[in-house]
């Protein structure tokens, strides 16, 4: 599941907000008729700079739309064309944001690719002429300067960022399947390097102003400012404003340079990448990693390498070229379609659609110190809310504790925060082996074991000391929530909150409501979710809800292909290659093999014949054996501290010769298994849409690749089905149908769409 994480970098780019400043005073301006109709980009002159101010009106964030570059284009050639004007400044109204990228919306409202490297080879030519400005033009950043705002900020002469925790650098075109397509894969390596310049691009992170300074992406940094008579963002934002117009002034007066001297090891550096012996290693390092990590399925990567190596070998007019042809043929693809489908996804589940609750959760108290709940404390602690962890023993309490105080240790030695930041966040927590201060609790979270008669003595406990308006969320990963919810006598306040371990690492909260479950206890869910950072969808209630349900079939298709002698290592390799970014026999172990077969067979007794597949006497007869997966050292894999290499367990040879099957020749190809584990899975998802457990497809996709880890460049199982093909899907089912019977039986949904070719899940 971890390889999923990548994906959500998105996030550090959709979900912030960004308040606008208001009550600027505009000194010495004078309005002239264009700009009346100018609402995105204006200026002011102060003295001999032009301080052009960018400011989207209907976004919380500032996008180069077609209008942003139409009036940015206009004031451009106003600031150029002034005699009086020697040098400007470029700067946001927002002081959350600087430029956070390109309008998606542009880029997909284009039907061709041709229509798209024209966008591109537009915004080259107006960073060219930033770029070839006679009068010095310095970018002022503070907030979030991505993509296509870091491109203009690159092609402009000088930099200067506040180094604001908000302020963060970087080009994540990669993770919507694109490359950066205004410049920058020309441009960044020529200011960082070959090797920074890769590692940004390929990448797709973020990086922060001292880094930034330190690559050389950044000229200069100031400190943010502390409350004053206006409030810090305010006074950050003109203090910012009166350095960079110090800066242009001086640049324009010839009193500050723009040329940065080098140092020896920066000399040394161009001096070993003068020789095309070391460059065209790093193009095949760079390239080996990618197939390594991508296994070639994202082409935006590869056609990234391109684009620089055509740059850096054929010249600047090859490269250009290269990149805005690249950038259209990209735009059109089947991956970027999934991966910016992703994209909106998350923004929508970014979003509390069942209103505000009527009170806030103030104080949290978890049931269980455990993986789970001390994950769920560490990533609400550090939200200013006081967060009670219970647990029975002592020594289970100050595991869980260690775990919460090493979570935010490891960010200190990281120096993302400070030692007091870490105390002053862990002083929210309160460890404990009582019900002391839950009568103060707006809500509780259990964690505790998987079982509905421990979960009914904890609901029954907790309602016996807090207060009526407090929320019972429980964390069960497939008991049905009104089967817990029987137990209470207030019904409507009992909800599902599954979390994925690691729960501060994986971005997604699966909720169930019941029948019975109020719209508001809803509403205060998923807005306790938004705190955490979570991407949320939200589910009908059921055995095993949507993500576990999903789950289970194909975890019971892995365990018969196991039986019928494919190797723990041959199935991971066939799932990875598939796009899956954990294998499933790792997946198992990460799961827990205990865990795996309690859910197989609870599910197993709730659906029937349906769910089978692999023995479930398999994994109860490993779990005898102590071989649980990684947690206790041995599963499918040997785990060994300190090291990353596993062998398979030999252990387990004696346990599927056991249960042997002989597997049939005609359904055991390697795409055969690829297809039969994905079109259990897939089926799944689309019975629990046609079921209704599942509000639309978008949740499906989202709930898919960010909890369980479905390859993101397929978007998803519902944007798979409509790539694929229905039509193919069910044929490849029918045929192991044949073999399997109702193990492969396609619901009726996925039939319909299968009849009819123009019913699509995502239109």
């Amino acid at each position: 599941m971890a390889g999923v994480r990548a994906v959500g970098v998105l996030t550090r780019f959709t979900s912030r907000k960004y308040a606008v400043l208001t009550g600027c005073s505009f000194r010495n301006f004078s309005v002239a008729p264009a700009m009346l109709a100018r609402t995105h980009v204006n200026y002011e002159l102060k003295g001999d700079v032009a301080v052009v101010r960018i400011n989207d009106p209907n976004s919380k964030v500032n996008t180069l739309s077609i209008q942003m570059q139409k009036e940015m284009t206009e004031v451009m050639e106003e600031v150029w064309a002034n005699d009086a004007v020697k040098s400007a400044v470029l700067i946001s109204s927002k002081p959350g944001c600087f430029i956070a990228g390109a309008d998606i919306n542009m880029i997909q409202a284009c039907s061709s690719a041709e229509e798209v490297t024209k966008l591109s080879q537009e915004g080259q030519k107006m960073f060219e002429q930033v770029e070839n400005s006679s009068k010095p033009i310095v970018a002022a950043i503070n907030g979030s300067c991505l993509g296509g705002g870091l491109e203009f900020a690159a092609a402009c002469q000088y930099r200067i960022a506040t180094k604001s925790k908000k302020t963060v650098l970087g080009t994540p075109e990669v993770l919507l399947g694109l490359l950066p397509g205004a410049g920058g894969t020309q441009r960044l390596p020529k200011m960082v390097g070959l090797p920074n310049a890769f590692d940004m691009m390929l990448t797709g992170r973020n990086i922060r102003a001292d880094k930034a300074k330190k690559m050389g992406l950044v000229d200069q940094l100031i400190d943010p400012l502390g409350p004053g008579l206006k409030n810090p963002e305010e006074r950050t934002m003109e203090y910012l404003e009166e350095i960079a117009i110090d800066y242009a002034r001086g640049i324009a007066n010839k009193k500050i340079s723009v040329h940065k001297k080098k140092g020896t090891m920066q000399k040394i550096q161009d001096y070993i990448m003068s020789f095309e012996l070391v460059r065209n290693q790093i193009y095949k390092t760079v390239h080996g990693k990618v197939m390594k990590q991508s296994k070639g399925l994202y082409p935006a990567p590869l056609k990234i390498i391109e684009c620089v190596k055509t740059g850096v070998e054929k010249g600047p007019a090859a490269g250009y070229l290269a990149e805005s042809q690249n950038f259209g043929q990209l735009a059109r693809t089947s991956e970027s379609a999934a991966l910016i489908g992703l994209y909106h996804g998350q923004v929508a589940c970014k979003k509390n659609r069942f209103g505000t609750p009527q009170r806030e959760v103030k104080t949290l108290a978890i049931l269980g110190a455990g993986l789970m709940g001390a994950g769920i404390a560490q990533v609400m602690v550090d939200k200013g809310v006081h967060t009670i962890l219970k647990d029975t023993t002592e020594a289970g309490l100050a595991r869980g504790e260690q775990q919460v105080y090493k979570g935010f240790n490891d960010k200190t030695k990281k120096k993302s925060i400070t030692s007091f930041e870490r105390d002053s966040i862990l002083s929210n927590l309160t460890g404990q082996l009582d019900y002391k201060g839950f009568e103060k609790a707006d809500m509780v979270i259990e964690a505790v074991f998987e079982d509905i008669n421990v979960k009914h003595a904890v609901l029954k406990e907790v309602e016996a000391v807090t207060s009526p308006h407090c929320i019972f969320a429980s964390n069960t990963s497939a008991l049905p929530i009104k089967d817990i919810a029987a137990a209470s006598k207030r019904p409507d306040k009992v909800i599902g909150m599954h979390y994925f371990s690691p729960v501060d690492k994986m971005q997604l909260l699966e909720i169930i409501t019941t029948d019975k479950t109020s719209k508001d206890t809803t509403a205060s869910a998923v807005a306790v979710g938004l705190k955490q950072g979570k991407i949320i969808i939200v589910v009908g209630d059921g055995p095993g809800f949507y993500t576990t349900r999903c789950l289970a079939p194909t975890l019971a298709e892995a365990v018969r292909l196991l039986q019928e002698g494919v190797d723990p290592k041959k199935l991971d390799e066939l799932t990875t290659s598939f796009g899956f970014p954990v294998g499933l026999a790792t997946l198992a172990d990460e799961v827990g093999i205990d865990v795996a077969a309690h859910v197989a067979e609870d599910l197993g007794k709730a659906f029937g014949s349906r769910f089978g597949g692999g023995n479930v006497d398999v994994l109860k007869t490993m779990v005898d054996l102590g071989f649980k997966g990684r947690k206790s050292g041995k599963g499918y894999f040997i785990y060994q501290p300190g090291t990353k290499v596993r062998d398979v367990n030999p252990d387990i040879g004696d346990i599927i010769e056991k249960y042997k099957l002989i597997p049939h020749p005609t359904v055991s190809s390697d795409s055969d298994v690829q297809y039969r584990l994905v079109s259990r899975f897939v089926n799944e998802a689309v019975l629990c849409l046609q079921e209704g457990i599942l509000n639309s497809p978008l949740e499906g996709d989202i709930g898919a690749v960010f909890g369980l880890g479905f390859p993101p460049y397929l978007g998803g199982p519902f944007r798979f089905v409509d790539s694929f093909g229905a039509n193919k899907l069910v044929e490849k089912m029918r045929q192991y149908e044949a073999v399997y019977g109702n193990h492969f039986s396609p619901c009726q949904l996925l039939l319909d769409h299968a009849k009819d070719s123009s019913k699509r899940f995502h239109k």
